[in-house]
């Protein structure tokens, strides 16, 4: 008999434990306009809404990266990267971000909140690792220049 058949042998799903918590106080929490300022100065994880359509996932960990950004300097990025850009305006967009005193748990939220809601701008260049244009040694253009080009 393997473990999952054995009726006194429990496996907690700590994954699922997380997601499920995160993703009610995060869907609980005010949906605000996206502009420059907003969020506080601490680290935590933010959710990027296009159209009224969850687009983006990310994280702000003070702690845990060279840059040391915060929630606040991380949204300016993202205002800054939408402004100047063609099929899109600020206006069109919205976010919502949750703090954490703990680093650790901003990893394990962001990385359990990227598995539920799955994203479509995670992994098209929108984020800070750009696989496209500006990235030594390619000409490539991610996905995400593709569909939003920058205004000459």
């Amino acid at each position: 008999m393997n473990e999952t058949e054995n009726p006194h042998h429990f496996e907690f799903d700590l994954d699922r434990g997380i997601r499920e918590q995160v993703v009610e106080k995060l869907e609980n929490g005010p949906l605000l306009p996206l502009e420059r300022n907003i969020g506080p100065a601490k680290s935590g994880i933010y959710v990027l809404y296009f159209k009224g359509d969850l687009v983006y996932l990310g994280k702000a960990s003070r702690g845990n990266t060279k840059s040391k950004r915060t929630l606040r300097s991380r949204l300016n990025e993202h205002v800054g990267k939408i402004n100047g850009r063609k099929n899109i305006s600020l206006a069109q967009m919205k976010c919502r971000y949750l703090t954490f005193s703990s680093e650790w748990w901003v990893i394990a939220a962001e990385y359990a909140l990227i598995a539920h809601y799955l994203p479509q701008w995670n992994y098209s260049g929108f984020g800070s690792k750009v696989p496209g244009a500006g990235r030594p040694g390619t000409h490539r253009i991610g996905r995400w220049d593709t569909l939003f080009p920058r205004l000459r």
